[in-house]
C-alpha cells in the first residue's frame, strides 16, 4: 500500500484525466483507473459521431495509459442510472420552460456518488478527477472549492452541487496549473497526440449540439402538441407564431423567425400557455433572483446580507450583491444590473476564488 494512499481516477481517455491519473502515479499514489460509460450514443439519433466520453476510442485510450502504466483499469457503466436522472431532468426541464445544466446535476448526483461507491468497494482512500479547480480544507474545518489558477479553463462554477463528504475526498490536481503545462506533461509523458486531441464541449448525450433535435426524438409527438403558441410582447399583444415554447431560451435573439423592425429577445417563457415574451435588451436586465435547491459550500450557513460575487452562467465574470436567506429559498440582491438570468441555470456565489456554495435559479421569483 501507498504511503500516499490509494485513489480512483475517473479516466474518460483525454488529456486532461489521463495527466490527472499518470501525475499522481508518478506521485507515488496507488492509481486505479475508472471509465464511466454514461449514454449509448445511438440512443441521440443526431447526425454526428461519438465524441467526448462515450466511445470505444477514449475508453481504449484510458485503458491503454493504465496498462503502459502498470495500474489496473475498469469500466463503469451508468447508462441507466445516467438515463433515468439526468437525461429526464433534461427532457422534464425544457418541458417546464426552463434551461437545465446537465453537467452540474451529473456531476452532482451521479459521477462523484458512483466514484465514491466504487472506491468505497475497492478500498481507495480518495477520488480524483481532470477537473480544473482547487479543494483545501477550510479554519472552520468544512471543505471548500476554489477557482483554479488558468481562469480560461477554470470549472469551479460545474461543481457547486458537491457535498461535504464527496469534497473530503476528493482530488483535483489540475487546479494548481495551466492548460498549457498540462499539454507540455503529456508531451513528457510520452503521449503527444494526446496533447493534440481535441476537447468537446457539448452536452454528452446531444453530441450534434441540437437540444430542439434531441427534444423532438425523445418526446413522442411534441412538435405537434406545441407548435403555432404565440409570441407576444411585455403588454401581451400578440407578435406572431412560434414553433413550441420548449425550442427557445431566455436571451435567445437569433433564430426566432419573426421581423419587428428592430432586435427582439426572449425574455419571458409560458410552457401553461405555450407563450413566449419578446422584448429589447433592456428587458433581459435583473437585479434580483431566488435560488433553490442550493448547496452551502465554504459556510455552513449564510448570514443576511453577506457580500458575493454571482455567476449565472459559467463564462458570467459575475456580479457583486448580497445574500439573504428566505425559508427554502436564497434571495439574491445584486448592486448592478445582470443580463439573460435563466430560470433552470445554475447561480454560484463566490467570496474571492472561493465558492460559498450555488443554486438552481428559481422560475418564479425573478424581477
Amino acid at each position: 500500500m501507498s504511503k500516499k494512499g490509494k485513489v480512483l481516477v475517473a479516466m474518460s481517455g483525454g488529456i486532461d484525466s489521463t495527466v490527472v491519473a499518470l501525475m499522481l502515479h508518478h506521485e507515488g499514489y496507488e492509481v486505479v483507473g475508472i471509465t464511466m460509460k454514461t449514454w449509448d450514443y445511438a440512443q441521440s439519433g443526431g447526425s454526428k459521431k461519438e465524441t467526448g466520453c462515450c466511445n470505444v476510442d477514449s475508453f481504449n485510450d484510458a485503458r491503454m495509459a493504465a496498462v503502459q502504466h502498470g495500474f489496473p483499469h475498469f469500466i463503469l457503466d451508468i447508462r441507466e442510472e445516467f438515463g433515468d436522472f439526468v437525461v429526464k431532468d433534461f427532457v422534464d426541464e425544457y418541458l417546464a420552460g426552463r434551461t437545465p445544466n446537465p453537467c452540474v446535476l451529473c456531476n452532482t448526483h451521479i459521477k462523484w456518488r458512483a466514484l465514491l461507491k466504487r472506491a468505497d468497494a475497492l478500498g481507495c482512500d480518495y477520488i480524483a478527477t481532470g477537473h480544473y479547480a482547487k479543494i483545501r480544507q477550510h479554519e472552520n474545518g468544512r471543505y471548500v472549492i476554489s477557482k483554479a489558477v488558468d481562469p480560461i479553463k477554470d470549472q469551479s462554477y460545474v461543481l457547486w452541487g458537491l457535498e461535504q463528504d464527496l469534497l473530503s475526498r476528493t482530488l483535483l490536481p489540475l487546479g494548481q496549473y495551466h492548460k498549457s503545462e498540462i499539454r507540455q506533461m503529456a508531451i513528457d509523458y510520452g503521449y503527444p497526440d494526446l496533447a493534440k486531441k481535441s476537447e468537446s464541449y457539448e452536452i454528452c448525450f446531444v453530441p450534434d449540439n441540437d437540444y430542439r433535435g434531441f427534444l423532438k426524438r425523445h418526446v413522442e409527438g411534441l412538435e405537434e402538441r406545441v407548435n403555432g403558441g404565440n409570441f407576444v410582447d411585455k403588454n401581451g399583444n400578440i407578435l406572431g407564431k412560434h414553433k413550441g415554447y420548449p425550442f427557445y431560451t431566455i436571451g435567445q435573439r437569433k433564430g426566432l423567425d419573426i421581423a419587428l423592425g428592430k432586435p427582439a429577445y426572449v425574455t419571458a417563457i409560458d410552457p401553461d400557455s405555450n407563450t413566449i415574451t419578446l422584448g429589447d435588451e433592456e428587458d433581459l436586465n435583473k437585479n434580483e433572483i431566488f435560488v433553490h435547491k442550493f448547496n452551502l459550500i465554504k459556510y455552513d450557513s449564510i448570514t443576511p446580507g453577506m457580500e458575493a460575487v454571482t455567476k449565472i452562467r459559467y463564462k458570467d465574470p459575475g456580479t457583486l450583491g448580497n445574500l439573504y436567506p428566505e425559508g427554502d429559498l436564497l434571495k439574491i440582491r445584486f448592486y448592478q444590473n445582470t443580463k439573460g438570468v435563466a430560470p433552470g441555470q445554475s447561480a454560484v456565489f463566490y467570496e474571492g476564488d472561493d465558492v460559498i456554495g450555488g443554486g438552481l435559479i428559481h422560475s418564479g421569483r425573478l424581477s
